[in-house]
């Protein structure tokens, strides 16, 4: 009977624990929308004040931008800027006043109301006939009908607050991003442009690959192979009147075949590494961080079936940036972590070294950068001065 009783107990105090819980996130949504709101309204007077400078193209712009990224902010969304058009921004610098000087007053006039309240209930005495609700009409005479009606007061205006704040700010941030935002025109626009930039850096890229490859195989193996033809030549010349020196320069072209075909494994090795088709993308980075120049930390999860084309490009990605480690951050630790999420390969680089690296000057991490576009992927560094280096890696796996 004992523990029957209790049920109810628990479940009671979980009703409880659930309810504090909403009515706290219901609070905070409720103090940004207000704060939103109330820098709304200062903005909005900014806006009335300053309207000869918003005019022009640069300012108006910039000041977009803002609430741009003030609204999407609100909304939990990363909108990207929308094209330089000097018509739009107009367009939304009298729609912000007008929508954002009255939703910013009622704001005010909410947020005024609760902090006066409490004043007011403090100080009955010297406001005897403050309206504390339309219903009351006499005198307040005592600190107990003044503690009453400043608790129900308050209560009624934080209802209130709650109800139509976060409505008013969620309404401004979609008329905002409505203007500010790109349009599905735009996006497919950018979208366009990207692909093209992207297709351009493959193409360009794919150029230099081959070329590398040509050089490799004319500088290295072709140059072994001419060797080792002409060693059998003059062996085959030379066998019916010095067989020992014959069979001595069919030694040498012996171990040059073997030079030629380590050769030829390395260059095929950039191209696609072998071990990648042997033991997949998991295995292939167990052994590459087992080369690795600094204790390597690997944690791969469950990856399921990936594509050749993305397992290539995350190895070819790990394998530069364990270079760049190797040689320039003077880490003395490094860790990689691999795993998927829904479509997406997400690959992270970490290191403890001195930081400081930057893909735009044409390093290697400017090639993992083309190499995860081709792909439609992302590589995102983040690398202050005196470190940690994070290189992130999100690729599709469709």
């Amino acid at each position: 009977m004992a523990f029957d009783a209790s049920l109810p107990r628990r479940g009671r105090t979980g009703h409880v624990h659930g309810a504090l819980g909403a009515a706290r996130v219901h609070a905070v949504k409720t103090w940004r929308s207000g704060r939103y709101l109330l820098a709304t309204f200062a903005d909005a007077l900014v806006t009335v004040a300053a309207a000869p400078v918003l005019c022009v193209p640069g300012p108006a712009q910039s000041w977009a931008e803002r609430h741009r990224r003030r609204a999407g902010a609100l909304l939990g969304q990363d909108v990207e800027p929308r094209p330089r058009t000097a018509g739009r921004n107009l367009a939304w610098l009298g729609t912000h006043v007008a929508v954002g000087l009255p939703m910013g007053a009622l704001a005010l006039l909410l947020a005024a109301c609760l902090l006066v309240t409490p004043i007011i209930a403090g100080l009955w005495w010297a406001f005897p006939r403050a309206p504390w609700l339309p219903v009351v009409s006499e005198p307040i005479t005592d600190w107990v009908t003044a503690l009453l009606l400043g608790s129900v007061n308050l209560g009624a205006m934080s209802g209130l607050a709650a109800a139509v704040l976060p409505l008013l700010a969620r309404a401004h941030a979609r008329a905002c991003l409505a203007f500010l935002a790109p349009s599905p025109a735009e996006r497919l626009v950018q979208r366009v442009s990207e692909l093209t930039r992207t297709r351009a850096d493959v193409l360009q890229a794919h150029s230099a690959e081959l070329r590398r490859i040509e050089r490799d195989l004319h500088d290295g193996t072709q140059a072994r192979l001419v060797a080792i033809a002409m060693r059998l030549a003059v062996a085959g010349e030379t066998y019916a009147r010095d067989p020992d020196a014959a069979a001595a320069l069919v030694r040498q072209a012996q171990a040059e075949t073997e030079d030629a075909m380590t050769e030829l494994r390395s260059v095929i090795h950039t191209i696609y590494p072998p071990v990648l088709a042997d033991q997949g993308l998991s295995g292939a980075l167990t052994t590459l961080t087992a080369r690795a120049g600094v204790p390597v930390r690997l944690d791969v999860g469950p990856l399921g079936e990936i594509p050749a084309a993305v397992e290539a490009v995350a190895y070819f990605a790990v394998t530069e940036a364990l270079a760049n480690i190797a040689r320039h951050s003077g880490a003395t630790d490094a860790s990689i972590r691999v795993s998927r999420d829904g479509a997406t390969l997400r690959t992270s680089i970490a290191d403890n070294g001195i930081g400081g690296a930057d893909a735009s000057k044409g390093s290697g991490l400017d090639g993992m950068r083309r190499r995860a576009a081709a792909l439609d992927g992302t590589v995102e560094i983040t690398s202050p001065p005196g470190g940690p280096t994070v290189v992130t890696l999100e690729l599709p796996c469709v």
